[in-house]
């Protein structure tokens, strides 16, 4: 009679074996080959397994990473001088010589925002004579092109301050620059005509039938406003005291 055996495949109360253990049910049927070489397959992907595993602690071992919390810490000071030679090229490529790149030209704003210079330009009087513009300032230019606006001049002329002139500018030098009405006092408004545009092409503003254009330019020739849709001068009325502020 044989040996009474547990689940676990050994034999009651530690009596003597008779005959193997049962193995685990969960293992299933196990098939013992007659011939060994029938393994050689199943041998040759565990040798695999035992290659990589091999090779891969051999890795850690030369990177000095382990299994420990030490890993991380290695790793990040793996990383942090691959981002200072990051940062550094990029440096040497910003300040390297021939490589600036020219900063954009200053815009001309049509806000409160001071703008760029005026530039040297000659304007042209009735009498067809050359008038250096930037010896006329501080002034108010007003460019008129197709506008009837003497009443926006005599406006203008009203509310500019002592030292400010008013200059009433027109591309066309065949036709006048609108008179201001009522009359103003001599000297305080100046017409003028710019055949080229020179100065619309400045402002960059397209001409308007109901309004002049409006351009406040200190005494250093710096362009403090544009307006290009001047209504009355309450519209620049705020930023009269920087054309004559030294």
């Amino acid at each position: 009679m044989g040996t009474p055996w547990n689940t676990e495949g050994w034999p009651e109360n530690n009596g003597p074996y008779d005959g193997l253990p049962e193995l685990p049910p969960e293992w299933g049927p196990v098939v013992i080959p007659n011939d060994p070489a029938e393994l050689a397959a199943e041998a040759a992907l565990i040798r695999r397994e035992l290659r990589q595993d091999a090779r891969r602690a051999a890795w850690r071992r030369h990177l000095g990473l382990s299994r420990s919390g030490h890993s991380a810490l290695r790793i990040t000071l793996l990383i942090m001088p691959l981002a200072v030679l990051a940062a550094l090229g990029s440096l040497i490529a910003v300040v390297w010589p021939g490589q600036h790149r020219q900063p954009p030209a200053p815009r001309v704003s049509t806000g409160g925002t001071p703008g760029r210079t005026l530039p040297a330009l000659d304007l042209v009087d009735s009498e067809a004579s050359p008038v250096a513009l930037r010896g006329l300032l501080p002034a108010v230019i007003l460019l008129t092109d197709g506008c009837a606006c003497a009443n926006q001049v005599a406006a203008a002329a009203g509310a500019a301050p002592p030292g400010v002139t008013v200059i009433v500018v027109t591309s066309d030098r065949s036709r006048p620059s609108p008179l201001p009405s009522p009359p103003v006092a001599a000297g305080s408004v100046r017409n003028l005509a710019d055949p080229a545009g020179e100065l619309r092409g400045l402002v960059q503003v397209a001409p308007q039938p109901d309004h002049p254009t409006a351009v406040l330019v200190d005494h250093t020739g710096h362009i403090v406003r544009i307006l290009p849709d001047l209504i009355s001068p309450a519209d620049y009325q705020a930023n009269l005291p920087q054309l004559t502020h030294r």
